[in-house]
């Protein structure tokens, strides 16, 4: 079911995220590098009901290239994970968001390709004026929640190179992977009131470089 997008929605998902007991990092986590990705929530295209920013990265970047993400990307020296995510908000989207419209974190996610990630989510406002920037991303899409709220809206499965299961997210016609899903997934059930971890969910061969 849609959930529209308006103060009550904002004052939910907020609550949601505060009850969400967020895990500290993993004693790995020093050898790791840092980042965080945003789930910057707007209006649908339907102008009505609440949606996510996911994009599709451009085809000229050096790592990961035209793959799906959220907005994101490594934390300069000295940032926090939020101050991170809402810089690369705004370096990717034009988005000028402040710590005021951060709604909450979610658990880091330890990559394949040595870094962990940061979930934060953040409450972009109606009308927010999307610029992307063309050396980084490709495209915008607006993801309704009820979207990801669908029964089979994420699927597991398990690969010969690893014992942990794989992650994937249709998306139409499309299939997105772990971190991406993973992400997605656990603020999927972070909407449902459920403390489920991700960390553990793997990601293709593909992205582990």
């Amino acid at each position: 079911m849609a959930r529209t997008f308006d103060d009550a929605t904002r004052r939910n998902i907020a609550e949601l995220c505060a009850a969400f007991a967020r895990l500290e990092p993993a004693d790995a986590a020093p050898t790791l590098k840092r980042a965080a990705v945003a789930i910057a929530l707007t209006e649908g295209d339907d102008g009505s009901s609440t949606a996510f920013l996911l994009t599709r990265r451009s085809a000229r970047l050096r790592a990961h290239s035209a793959q799906w993400a959220l907005p994101g990307g490594r934390c300069d020296a000295g940032e926090t994970q939020t101050q991170a995510a809402l810089r690369e908000l705004h370096e990717e989207l034009g988005l000028a968001l402040s710590e005021r419209d951060v709604l909450g974190m979610l658990d880091d996610y330890p990559t394949r390709s040595g870094y962990l990630i940061t979930p934060v989510v953040v409450w972009a406002g109606a009308h927010a004026a999307i610029a992307p920037n063309p050396d980084e991303v490709a495209s915008v899409h607006r993801i309704g929640l009820e979207a990801i709220e669908l029964d089979d809206a994420f699927t597991f499965v398990t690969i010969p190179e690893s014992a942990r299961r794989v992650i994937r997210f249709r998306l139409g016609g499309q299939q997105i992977h772990a971190p991406t899903a993973a992400l997605i997934y656990q603020f999927r059930e972070v909407l449902a009131g459920r403390n489920t971890r991700v960390a553990d969910l793997e990601q293709p061969v593909f992205a582990w470089k």
